[in-house]
């Protein structure tokens, strides 16, 4: 039998995640089911929806229940296979699996990963990952961009703003982003081409992008909530659109959260404002995928890839999301690439 290793949600975290919330639990796996297939893990993407799922908050999915593995997608090579769908030995993306050395998944539900030159596997994790589609149909659909505009992106360093941003650059908006520290702001500006960068725990945010946006702003792609959102809601031009990709700021909130106190602008400024998850565009991937994987190959994305160690730090990696720690994708690698 194939021993197994997951992470098992033992009671709803408080605030932010701690020791006893998770157990790391080795199991020894059954039979494997007709139409099935044993995936390995290679790459786990750890996401800020991750601690969404943890709660018993009303959400666009059922949280994971108590005692059930940690739900979460990555990357997987097939080790054993009883779906002519997927043979032994296909990298695959696991969709919705668990935090997990192994995961058994029927055959239909794995997309089975093209290999494409120049490209590492961890692309399929970012740029042509979920964290990819995200950017690209949050910004198309919605922010709808135009030559000429000003776009703002917050947590910008991260999977999904960077994305976001370089997608602005291409279709000719003037691009500034925000993040947490000097050294994400100068990747920013240096390696995604932005125009301009703040860095919002130094100095004074409202004057940062007075200087950064002195004609307003046009989009607000809008992945933090809080202090932040409300200095970039006051600046919004007439017609602005803003896609509500997060609130990453309040997940880890044991009070409620008060709103925005500029939400009135939005009246006053006939903002589009629309959440958005990216599930509802499952059916709309390939066209994503075909966007995504053309601007790589013409070398106008560039990404970068925070890769953790061994599946038993997902947990404690997780909270890099919300400390701001990491650049770019954040996963862990819980196994190695095949060959």
């Amino acid at each position: 039998m194939t021993t197994n290793r997951s992470w098992i949600l033992r009671k709803r975290p408080e605030g932010d995640l701690a020791t006893g919330d998770l157990e790391l639990v080795t199991s020894e796996m059954p039979a494997l089911a007709d139409g099935h297939a044993r995936v390995r893990t290679i790459y786990l993407s750890l996401d800020p929806t991750n601690r969404i799922w943890m709660s018993d908050a009303d959400g666009y999915m059922p949280p994971v229940g108590i005692d059930e593995a940690m739900r979460g997608s990555g990357i997987g090579v097939v080790e054993e296979s009883k779906s002519e769908a997927v043979p032994v030995g296909t990298i695959v993306n696991t969709g919705l699996s668990t935090w997990s050395e192994y995961n058994d998944l029927p055959g239909e539900q794995l997309n089975a990963l093209p290999s494409i030159p120049g490209l590492s596997l961890t692309a399929f994790t970012g740029p042509l990952g979920m964290t990819g589609m995200t950017a690209y149909f949050g910004l198309m659909d919605i922010g709808q961009p135009k030559a000429g505009e000003t776009l703002l992106v917050s947590a910008a360093a991260g999977a999904v703003g960077s994305m976001v941003g370089q997608i602005g650059k291409i279709h000719g908006c003037r691009v500034i982003g925000i993040a947490g520290s000097d050294e994400k702001c100068r990747w920013l500006t240096e390696e995604a081409g932005f125009d301009g960068a703040i860095n919002y725990r130094s100095g004074d945010l409202g004057a940062a992008l007075d200087l950064h946006c002195p004609d307003g702003i046009d989009i607000n792609f809008e992945n933090v909530g809080g202090e932040i959102m409300d200095e970039v809601i006051s600046r919004l031009n007439d017609f602005s659109r803003m896609p509500l990709c997060g609130l990453i700021s309040s997940y880890n909130a044991t009070e409620p959260v008060p709103g925005p106190y500029n939400f009135a602008n939005l009246l006053m400024r006939r903002t589009l404002l629309k959440g958005f998850i990216i599930l509802d565009y499952l059916d709309r991937m390939p066209e994503g995928m075909q966007a995504m994987a053309g601007w790589l190959m013409e070398g106008k994305l560039k990404f970068e890839t925070d890769i953790v160690q061994g599946l038993e730090h997902a947990p404690a990696s997780l909270e890099r999301l919300f400390t701001g720690k990491n650049l770019g994708k954040l996963v862990v690698q819980v196994s190695e690439e095949p060959g």
